[in-house]
């Protein structure tokens, strides 16, 4: 059987596809329905097309549907139907992660090539058949019971997430220097101070800036409303006094380059990591994305509610915020100090 590709470069093909002329019809509808009446962003539609194209590939392969021989990103999924996808089991799918976890190519075009995903890969994947499928029985009513309610996703080791001590932070801000200080310092405070995702602080407009109020457009095109405190005030009016010294082609953004442009999110993740290096902190191990985690962080530590949290980060589940509820040993170690029993020595109620 043929592998695959890995998610990474799975990922760099997304902005190259358009589903609409790979995909079946019922393929087709599912996506649809996702992009316009769920309001997933495209990339995430596009994701989920590749996720199941490569498993009625291999649903094809593994039932002799396609000649032996056949390259296995060759295969066409123009005509997956009802009678196929109601043909499917769950030991189809638990076979398709079997071969995820073992024979699936992760890095086809490296010298370094391996095999198997990983479970949040695999993860991902299962969510995909298992969405799909549940469109076609509360949807589209193309299947009288859904053959993946009871479908089993891998398990993930749960990881606390990476992020920057107040000290690294104020390193990191201090570290700010050259031509581009205004803005990149601007930038860093919005990362460390709203939790921004990268390409929501690519995305931002002059106009998104109205008084001490930001409006940011998350994943599926969802707005919501921050407040900025004085130092992203003070950032903002030091960076908006230079951005008017530099006329750009797009006039609505609100970070540029010097050729004029908005900044995209490759060189935003450059800048980062040319700053983290600067402030004596590995680039390596932190990113734009582990400001957001930084910041999450710092807020709860300082107490921000989760619920609270959950809107500033614009999750929409709250269990996705909860993996930021994590505190360091030391205050675990207060809170057991603190607790109004603990001077309570066996005996002294006797």
């Amino acid at each position: 059987m043929g592998c695959g590709r890995s998610p990474r470069d799975i990922e760099s093909r997304v902005t190259r596809l358009d589903y609409r002329t790979e995909a079946s019809p019922l393929l087709r509808e599912f996506l649809t329905y996702h992009e316009t009446i769920r309001g997933h962003a495209r990339r995430t539609t596009d994701e989920y097309f590749l996720d199941l194209r490569s498993f009625f590939r291999f649903l094809k392969t593994s039932r002799g549907l396609v000649p032996p021989e056949t390259d296995f990103d060759s295969i066409s999924v123009g005509d997956v139907d009802a009678p196929l996808a109601a043909s499917v089991t769950l030991s189809d799918v638990y076979a398709y992660m079997s071969y995820l976890a073992r024979d699936r190519a992760t890095q086809p075009n490296s010298a370094r090539t391996g095999y198997g995903l990983g479970a949040p890969a695999r993860a991902r994947k299962t969510a995909a058949i298992r969405s799909f499928y549940k469109y076609l029985t509360v949807k589209a009513h193309l299947l009288t019971e859904n053959p993946m309610q009871d479908l089993d996703a891998p398990k993930l080791r749960k990881s606390l997430p990476r992020y920057l001590s107040l000290e690294e932070c104020e390193a990191l801000l201090a570290a700010v220097a050259g031509p581009y200080r205004e803005r990149d310092y601007c930038m860093l405070a919005l990362f460390l101070h709203c939790g921004l995702r990268i390409s929501e602080l690519a995305g931002l407009n002059l106009s998104d800036v109205r008084g001490d109020t930001l409006r940011v457009v998350g994943k599926g095109n969802k707005e919501r409303l921050l407040y900025l405190n004085d130092a992203c005030l003070d950032a903002l009016t030091r960076w908006r006094t230079m951005r008017i010294h530099w006329p750009s082609l797009d006039k609505d953004a609100l970070f540029v380059s010097r050729n004029r442009r908005r900044l995209s999110v490759k060189t935003i993740h450059v800048t980062v990591k040319k700053h983290l290096a600067a402030a004596g902190l590995d680039s390596t191990l932190y990113s734009s994305h582990k400001l957001r985690h930084t910041a999450a962080t710092l807020m709860l530590q300082n107490g921000v509610d989760v619920r609270t949290l959950q809107e500033l980060l614009g999750h929409e589940h709250l269990n996705t915020t909860q993996i930021y509820t994590h505190v360091e040993g030391a205050e675990l170690r207060a809170a057991a100090r603190a607790h109004p029993l603990s001077r309570l020595r066996q005996g002294d109620t006797t």
